[in-house]
């Protein structure tokens, strides 16, 4: 049975990407009570990582593109951590994203808008969430972005 969410995802033209198995020593979300933590979702398209540095090899609008896969990867997650019923998500309650990008670029909000974007645009109100964007040096694999939430859920 299809529920809101995937009804928006479908009217998007959007489909969730499957949740990669975890690259280290950790798992890919951590339910507690009615919250779930997802680790980091590294920028991926369907050809593999997105790659970049912000200010260097990637402007603002590639960034947010990147942000945006990270946000389909997010919910990915959340929905495997609702056993695959993405009726009990409840909201977004954080975003934790790091960009990966040069000392010079200031604009990691903008990029991070790419995702914070989507699950408004997915989720309506209950998309809405606090967050940090912070530039990073460097991150996993190279890529553009990584991004960790947390989601309310029916427990």
């Amino acid at each position: 049975m299809t529920n809101a969410i995937e009804t928006r995802l479908a009217e998007l033209g959007l489909a969730l990407p499957d949740t990669p198995a975890p690259q280290a020593n950790y798992v890919p979300y951590v339910v507690s009570g009615n919250l779930v933590f997802v680790s980091g979702q590294v920028s991926m398209d369907a050809d593999g990582f997105v790659k970049g540095v912000l200010g260097d090899t990637m402007n603002v609008e590639e960034g947010a593109a990147a942000a945006r896969l990270c946000g389909l990867a997010l919910l990915a997650q959340a929905k495997a951590a609702c056993g695959g019923d993405l009726s009990r998500l409840k909201r977004v309650v954080k975003l934790t994203a790091f960009v990966n990008s040069t000392k010079e670029f200031g604009d990691q909000p903008k990029v991070v808008n790419g995702c914070s974007d989507l699950l408004v645009e997915i989720l309506g109100d209950a998309g809405r969430h606090s967050r940090s964007a912070v530039s990073a040096g460097a991150l996993p694999f190279g890529v553009a972005v990584e991004i960790e939430g947390i989601f309310e859920i029916v427990a």
